[in-house]
């Protein structure tokens, strides 16, 4: 037997045969593919949020510019690469998708992917339309358009596959035995991800409306972003509620996930700047195009202060939660994991939020507090990003723990030559 099937490594109450067959395809370059887990888009979160702020930050200048284009062109870079080898993984390995969506963790991380695609979406929005015109914001607007459609699919279908209805009448033939069996004991804050997904679609959303030049494709916009938000904020809420409930009735998440504590802030940051950006887009929008007016009112100028109202609200409520995250990671020894990536993204959709805030209030607080929280965020990613390419290159990080029963399809030309040598 294989030193991995020695280790532990592949489930012990596998079949002999199966775990030879599943110990070949755990070494070299079909270790990588197998485990890589739709988790590794967090990493184009953390990035693509670390591009922004270098290209917003307040207190800017040139050579920041140029940064933020070098991180971004990085981004899409490890998009392209991460989005090949997942293309790989389900196409070599088509059982993992179904052990995959029947975790009740690792589905969760399918919102990632929508979320680090808007990152590219919005810099290309606030990079490439400046320099390349027209056409670049038509690029904008059709990624966007993907990407929203990706999110609400996202946001709908793995919220109702959690009910154990679903897993019984519809994933009963899969091998591996996951169920999404929910505990309030058990809940943890990546139950926002897939339903974060829609909220960072409609701040993006706000952005790419801002650059469109047909005034009416941008009101389109930016009133399916308002539906965007409006779905996702409620639901994101009432899992606040349930989660908060956790975390008074029972202990703080085991240490391998405590940096899931961060990711209540995402809602609250992303939702906060969504609000108050399609809310910029909507005073300068609605009167072009003649939407909600009257001679006396100007609606746009309404969306606007309802908007920047409901955002300091939201920022003010992520106050909370960040207080509530630093307090569970000081009471908490943890080691390295892609779980890391959890609170770069978040801390990142909160300080743009607090630089957008900055933009709308003649002080000078938020525009100074925005500067620190973007070093902050900055610094977190390099430290996170160097540890990932550490374990990466040791292959430390490739884990996947549902793959370990699934068998992998032998192909055509192995069955053949099985049934000459027999």
């Amino acid at each position: 037997m294989s030193e991995l099937c020695a280790t532990g490594d592949i489930d012990q109450s596998v079949p002999e045969s199966q775990r030879r067959a599943i110990s070949e395809h755990e070494k070299g370059w079909r270790r990588i593919v197998r485990n890589f887990t739709p988790a590794w888009f967090s990493v184009n979160m953390g990035t693509g949020i670390v591009s922004i702020l270098l290209f917003n930050m307040p207190y800017n200048g040139a050579w920041l510019y140029w940064l933020s284009v070098i991180v971004f062109a990085w981004n899409v870079f490890l998009f392209c690469l991460f989005l090949f080898i997942s293309i790989l993984r389900y196409s070599l390995y088509p059982d993992i998708w179904l052990a995959m969506i029947r975790h009740p963790a690792a589905s969760m991380f399918l919102g990632t992917f929508p979320m680090g695609l808007a990152t590219i979406v919005e810099m290309v929005a606030l990079v490439c339309v400046p320099a390349w015109g027209p056409r670049a914001a038509t690029l904008a607007w059709a990624l966007w358009w993907i990407d929203s459609a990706i999110s609400v699919v996202i946001c709908y279908c793995l919220p109702f596959i959690m009910l154990q209805t679903l897993n019984k009448l519809i994933l009963i033939p899969l091998r591996s035995m996951y169920v999404h069996d929910t505990k309030l004991s058990t809940v943890t804050a990546v139950w926002l991800l897939p339903i974060a997904a829609s909220i960072v679609a409609s701040a993006t959303g706000g952005v790419v409306a801002e650059v469109l030049p047909d005034p009416r494709h941008a009101l389109w916009t930016v009133i399916v972003s308002y539906i965007l938000w409006g779905t996702a904020i409620p639901l994101s809420m009432s899992c606040l509620v349930i989660y908060l409930q956790r975390l008074m009735l029972h202990n703080l998440p085991p240490r391998e996930a405590i940096m899931s504590v961060f990711l209540p802030i995402a809602p609250l940051g992303q939702g906060a700047f969504a609000i108050m950006q399609l809310g910029k887009v909507a005073l300068d929008i609605f009167p072009k195009t003649d939407t909600l007016d009257s001679q006396s009112t100007n609606s746009g100028a309404v969306l606007y202060v309802m908007g920047w109202l409901v955002g300091i609200i939201m920022w003010s409520f992520g106050v909370a939660w960040i207080f509530f995250a630093l307090a569970s990671i000081s009471r908490s020894r943890f080691p390295f994991n892609m779980s890391w990536w959890g609170f770069t993204f978040p801390l990142g959709v909160f300080t743009g939020a607090t630089t957008a805030l900055g933009k709308e209030i003649p002080s000078r607080f938020f525009s100074v507090l925005s500067t620190i929280l973007s070093v902050i965020v900055i610094l977190l990613w390099l430290m996170v990003s160097i540890q990932t390419t550490r374990k990466a290159i040791s292959r430390e990080i490739f884990v996947a723990p549902y793959v370990k029963a699934v068998l992998p399809h032998k192909s055509s030309a192995e069955t053949k030559n099985g049934s000459d040598a027999a």
